[in-house]
């Protein structure tokens, strides 16, 4: 049974014409909330995946639910149609339960803090923010046990609740939820931030109704996702063909043996519509890596891709959701059946957008992007310093961004464009250890024209005895190339020993048992290449060598000989770019390889044994 809403003036609002300056301060004004939002986040939680990493999301809708402004897409519909009770003035609704809102969070550590506005009666906005909470109880610490059978095992689940119910504090209910975690402190600080920027927007909202009044802030609501609509229906009509095109890519394992899992997508336009059906990818995981993925979201997904490659200046929100139809079949990796376990969904996260970049650039090749938006590395690190004080560390790391047709893709950088690093002077000062090395990884971006972006190697030392916990992918298979260009590195972890000794340990892992002294370097992956590398200036190889971007045999890759120094040889170039000349594969996709030519190099390559074909079977104890 869906919500009901109550409100105790039942007047519509009036439809208003809206000039447009007024719609230009509306809009400006409402950008301006959401990052407020934001800034008062980042000033008042104490995680650092939140505090310094910024993994949070704001949203500003209109009463509908319908995304004004925000990143993630609006997923106020999907808890609407599934939390059977009232909204009235004075409520705020707490969740992280995936299963409770159609996968409007898609991780029970992601909690999510929903605020109802009013005025004179009537609800005018929602205002809404999630962010990632560090530890939530459950089997590990983090909470993202690799693992898992099924989502009991990875911490509390939240449904839909009250934390405010007509303006009156459930305080018992936030005992209960910070009793099940292993860092309490961060979590009651990060719960407060969330609540804090939902109010912060709400009396924004509430400013803008002032000055203009509600049927005016409406209206302007209404036209800008109008306008949104318009656009988006040009690009569509414009850019995705009524021919079917396909495109598939992989997950590469699941942490217990098993994988590569395909992610499948068709498209199409019928109309002005487009349509993305996932039929094609494989079943769910029995282990965490399943993806909930919100329909919703995926266009907005979608949309944020067409709209930055085509048309950047356009403000996105969710006016164009008419205009795509999201097929995803149930019991599959990116709709798996309850209770699997989702939280090792970031892989598939990932994963979607290089499928969109597939999808979308195959019939405009010059508008083609690389593969490198290929996970969301992460690392935790928890155990006892020498003063016997609990430590627990959740940090995000970055990879290499895939070269794109008017450019490099830049070293190191987040799947979010909003999210930062974590200094190492914060990780340093607050947990115990030291950062021997963070530095782009020289030749892990790949060779092109446009250089996919290098990943990063970052070397923790570790001065406490303590667990660790890896989850990283693009491993086993390659961020690939395209228009000749050539795949990015892939992701590597070794564990070095005190005494010089080392291993490749996997990179998905929970329970790595580390000592002081220990170092791991936590090696990501690069971005895939755009073009011909013989068509990049030698002279821009030769500089990035004297940076350090790329190594003097790399180099070679480009057809370029220098000198360690950075000097290039113009003639030996010229004849080792004569006898290169030709060579390529001519493919639009460089994959590195089949599947089983990559499992059937993967342990000489990778030093890690290949993992085994997925068994279907294992998703009938996983469901019972």
């Amino acid at each position: 049974m869906p919500a009901r809403i109550i409100q105790t003036n039942t007047t519509p609002f009036a439809a208003q014409d809206i000039d447009p300056v007024t719609l230009d301060i509306i809009e400006n004004a409402l950008r301006n909330a959401r990052i407020e939002m934001d800034a008062t986040l980042v000033r008042t939680a104490m995680s650092p995946g939140i505090r310094e990493q910024g993994d949070a999301f704001p949203l500003i809708a209109d009463p509908d639910g319908k995304m004004i402004v925000g990143q993630f897409g609006s997923f106020i519909d999907g808890f609407l149609r599934g939390f059977d009770g009232t909204i009235e003035e004075g409520d705020m609704i707490f969740l992280s339960d995936p299963y409770s809102c159609e996968g409007a969070v898609s991780h029970s550590n992601d909690w999510l803090v929903l605020l109802p506005v009013y005025r004179n009666g009537r609800l005018v906005a929602w205002t809404a923010m999630f962010g990632h909470q560090s530890d939530i109880g459950g089997k590990v610490a983090g909470s993202m046990p690799i693992d898992a059978r099924a989502i009991f095992e990875e911490g509390v689940r939240i449904p839909p609740v009250k934390i405010w119910n007509k303006g009156v504090y459930n305080e018992d209910l936030i005992k209960l939820v910070m009793h099940q975690t292993r860092k309490p402190d961060w979590c009651a600080a990060d719960l407060n931030a969330l609540i804090a920027s939902c109010r912060v927007a709400a009396r924004r909202v509430e400013e803008m109704c002032a000055r203009f009044g509600d049927d005016v802030y409406i209206s302007a609501t209404k036209a800008l996702l109008e306008r949104n609509y318009r656009a988006m229906k040009a690009l569509i009509e414009s850019s995705v063909s009524t021919d079917p095109v396909s495109f598939e890519d992989y997950v590469c394992d699941d942490g217990v043996g098993y994988g590569p899992y395909k992610i499948a997508c068709t498209m199409h336009r019928e109309g002005s519509k487009v349509i993305l059906d996932f039929t094609g990818t494989d079943p769910q995981s029995a282990a965490s890596i399943n993806f909930y993925l919100n329909e919703n979201m995926f266009k907005m997904f979608f949309g944020i891709y067409m709209i930055m490659v085509f048309d950047p200046q356009i403000m996105f929100n969710d006016g164009f959701y008419d205009l795509i139809d999201v097929r995803i079949p149930e019991g599959t990796l990116l709709k798996p059946k309850y209770p699997a376990a989702l939280s090792g969904r970031t892989h598939a996260l990932g994963r979607i957008f290089d499928i969109l970049g597939g999808l979308l650039g195959q019939r405009t090749p010059e508008f083609l992007c690389a593969a490198g938006f290929s996970s969301s590395p992460h690392l935790m690190y928890s155990g006892r310093d020498k003063k016997g004080d609990w430590f627990q560390l959740f940090q995000i790391g970055f990879g290499g961004i895939p070269g794109k047709p008017f450019g490099d893709g830049p070293d190191g950088h987040s799947l979010w464009p909003g999210f930062t690093n974590v200094p190492n002077e914060f990780l340093e000062r607050y947990f115990p250890l030291r950062i021997e090395r963070y530095e782009a990884l020289a030749d892990s971006g790949g060779a092109g024209k446009f250089r996919g972006g290098n990943g990063i190697l970052m070397s923790y030392r570790f001065l406490a005895s303590g667990t660790v916990s890896i989850h990283d992918d693009r491993w086993f298979t390659y961020p690939w190339g395209v228009n000749g260009g050539k795949p990015g590195a892939r992701a590597r972890k070794v564990l070095e020993k005190p005494d010089g000794s080392s291993r490749i340990v996997p990179n998905k892992q929970d329970s790595l048992d580390v000592e002081e002294g220990d170092i791991l370097h936590f090696i990501t992956w690069g971005g895939g290449g755009w073009g011909d590398p013989l068509e990049r200036e030698p002279a821009l190889v030769a500089k990035e060598v004297r940076q350090g971007l790329v190594t003097v045999e790399g180099a070679r890759a480009y057809g370029v000989v220098c000198d360690a120094d950075g000097a290039l040889d113009e003639r030996a170039t010229a004849k080792l770019r004569e006898e290169m000349a030709g060579q390529g594969s001519g493919e639009l996709f460089d994959r590195g390889g089949t599947i089983e030519e990559l499992r059937a190099r993967c342990e000489a390559e990778t030093g890690l044994p290949a993992p085994k074909a997925p068994v279907w079977r294992h998703l009938a104890v996983a469901a019972e």
